[in-house]
This record gives C-alpha cells, structure tokens and sequence, in this order.
C-alpha cells in the first residue's frame, strides 16, 4: 500500500510516498515565507519523478500540527481532497509527535518544538519506547521563557529538537547542561516520517473520517488576536 505524506504546519513544505517497503520519493522545500501554494505541483512533481501513477495511491496522511495557521489549512485541505477523489483512507498526525519521532533514539527525555511565531513556540513532551515515542504532555504554546523555566524545574536530560528550538537556543540554553540540543537536520516535521507513523495506522484500518479532521489550534489565529485587540482598543 502506497501512502503519501503531506507536511505543511511550517514554513516547510514537505511531501512523501512510501510504504511499508520504505520510502519511494520526498521532496521539501523551505524558505522565509510558506510556500504552501507549491504543495499540489510538488505531489505531481514527485509522482510523475517515481514514475508513479496517482491511481496508485492507497492512503493520505497529513500533519495536523500545532504549526502555521494558514500551512495548516492549505495542507489539510489538500488531503482531504486527494482522499475523496481517489476514493482512499485518510489519517492525520500530529505533526509535534512527527518532530518527535525524527529522534526516537534518542534514550532520553524528548521535547519537541515548532516556531509559533510572535516570540512563542508550541511544545511537548516525550518518552522514547520501542519503535518510537509517546508523548507525555498535552500541546503546549508559550515563550522560550516559560519553556526554559519548565526545564529547569524538572532537571532532566532532554534531547530539545524542532525550528522553534533553533530560534529560540540562546533562551533555551539557560536551562543548564541537562539539555541537548538535536541536529537542524530533524529541525521540521519530515514528510517521510509522517509516512512512517501512518503506515502502521492503516495497516490497523485505524482511518479518520474526512470531516473530522482540523488542525490543532493550541493557539487562536493571528486574525483573531488582531480583532480582539482592536476590540479591547474601542
């Protein structure tokens, strides 16, 4: 069963076909600004370069973030598309749990990040166990601040990794020597480990509905904080 993987809550965009054979082709592509838009021709792109036909496709996965609220939106849509036009399973992951799962050997503590923008990064928590990781906090979002001082109230090594950890390293190295910092390779949710973690769930049948799927808004969208402050202005 072919799965692919669209990856889209930063402002990367990332996009995978795999199976439980491994990985067949993916393609990210990363600037200052989200390039989201770009999501549809990079499928069509890395279908026509593995000289796979898109009626070969058996599974959508998708990342559900917490991340960029329009990134969010453009990626969830575009799966949910794919999936009813092909007539396929869909499955959405977290996309904090996918950063996670990028160093699952990590044999400590993890705490994985994602740049919320505005001075704040959306974080949890992990526990590596066999073949991959479990998360043992709910999504978090606030500032290197508050993420250092929860570090330095549970002094534990701590593998930190994500873009919201490289924006945010002279803060976060304050928390002390317990925490390390992982390589900018596993900086943003990878679309090949979204279809990873995916493979598994569809081999359960563990689908979502289509209609149930909404990305994670551990924080509201920019728009709304804006019409609230010009509220509290009036």
């Amino acid at each position: 069963m072919l799965v692919l993987g669209i990856e889209t809550s930063t402002n990367q965009t990332a996009v995978a076909l795999g199976s439980d054979q491994g990985i067949v082709a993916a393609s990210m592509l990363t600037g200052t600004k989200a390039n989201h838009e770009l999501v549809t021709p990079n499928i069509t792109h890395l279908l026509r370069w593995a000289d796979v036909p898109i009626s070969s496709i058996g599974g959508v996965a998708v990342g559900l973030g917490p991340g960029l609220f329009t990134g969010m939106r453009v990626g969830i849509a575009t799966a949910k598309t794919l999936a009813q036009v092909l007539n396929v399973p869909i499955a959405g992951l977290a996309s904090l749990d996918v950063v996670a799962f990028s160093v699952r050997y990590a044999r400590r503590r993890i705490c994985a990040t994602i740049d919320a923008k505005r001075g704040e990064l959306f974080y949890a928590f992990y526990r590596p166990v066999p073949g991959g990781v479990t998360r043992i906090t709910d999504f978090q979002v606030g500032s290197a601040a508050r993420l250092t001082a929860e570090l330095e109230a549970r002094p534990e090594e701590t593998m930190l990794v994500g873009n919201g950890t490289l924006v945010y390293r002279r803060e976060l190295e304050e928390a002390g020597k317990h925490v390390e910092f992982a390589s900018a390779a596993y900086a943003f949710p990878a679309a090949t480990a979204l279809v990873e973690l995916a493979i598994p769930r569809f081999q359960r049948e563990e689908f979502d509905r289509v209609y149930d799927l909404k990305p994670f808004y551990v924080r509201k969208a920019d728009a709304e904080i804006a019409w609230e402050h010009r509220r509290r202005a009036d």
